[in-house]
């Protein structure tokens, strides 16, 4: 649990907002790294396919406010690329931009290759705010119900690296994963 002493400060839909902001008054929240920066496919119009792909399996937020737990979206992008984007996908999650800030590079979600995705936790003790935990690639996997439930299906997730009997179909990781409007109908 590592405390976070720097004032970080992200653009939202009612304005500039602090990170302890973010927690909507609640003392737990559940952030994402959401791709959506220069060099990210689909920039500007649209997100990463795989963060997107994430987003699309986040459940109702009552359930986690129900347990003093706010979840939340971070991106570079611009506020007016996030809303844009938001309103294509039908997402009610709330989004944040972290444009103006440093808090992409200082939470180890961009690399010398650009930007990459991640979901920290944080835990808020009045206007104190902790970092308690951090995951990502395939450790965000298993948070996605879709993975899980394919993970369940005699098929699997139809990827090389599954231990599957010759002729049943697979492709490569990652190139099947769509946005949820640009899967053939």
């Amino acid at each position: 649990m590592v405390e976070i002493t720097k004032d970080y400060v992200f653009d939202g839909p009612n304005g500039k907002v602090p990170l302890v902001g973010l927690f909507e008054g609640r003392r737990q929240m559940i952030l994402y790294h959401f791709m959506f920066a220069p060099g990210v496919d689909g920039w500007p119009d649209a997100g990463c396919p795989g963060c997107s792909f994430f987003v699309d399996q986040i459940g109702h937020l009552s359930h986690l406010h129900a347990r003093n737990t706010s979840f939340a979206l971070v991106s570079r992008a611009p506020l007016a690329n996030i809303r844009r984007y938001k309103k294509r996908m039908g997402w009610t999650v709330p989004w944040f931009s972290s444009a103006r800030s440093d808090f992409n590079d200082d939470f180890g979600v961009t690399t010398d290759r650009g930007e990459t995705f991640g979901l920290s936790v944080f835990l808020r003790d009045g206007k104190r705010v902790y970092r308690t935990y951090f995951t990502t690639a395939r450790g965000v996997e298993a948070l996605g119900s879709t993975w899980t439930f394919l993970d369940l299906t005699p098929l699997g997730r139809q990827e090389p690296w599954e231990d599957s009997p010759k002729g049943w179909p697979q492709t490569a990781p990652y190139t099947w994963w769509r946005r949820h409007d640009e899967y053939e109908k």
